[in-house]
């Protein structure tokens, strides 16, 4: 297995690490009765993350940790994907 082939597969662990804390941050929302368009979700999801977080810094003076789950885990997917491509370029 080439090191290229490792970073995609990061990259897609990554993808799926940002789909479950999409999921959570729908979850926590739905609870503090925001509702959710689970037709547009993908379309809505930093809207969402973005509610997310003013909701936490309201209640509780600090960020929620699911945005930092979500916010860190589509940046590595993409950093890594974009590493791989090129990995498999060489």
């Amino acid at each position: 297995m080439s090191v290229a082939h490792g970073l995609l597969g990061l990259a897609i662990a990554c993808a799926l690490w940002n789909v479950v804390a999409g999921i959570l941050i729908c979850i926590e929302l739905g609870q503090r009765g925001v509702k959710i368009n689970y037709v547009f979700i993908k379309a809505l999801m930093p809207w969402y993350a973005h509610r997310y977080k003013s909701i936490t810094l309201q209640e509780t003076g600090k960020v929620g940790p699911l945005f930092y789950h979500w916010i860190i885990s589509i940046n590595a997917a993409l950093v890594t994907a974009i590493a791989g491509i090129v990995a498999l370029r060489m």
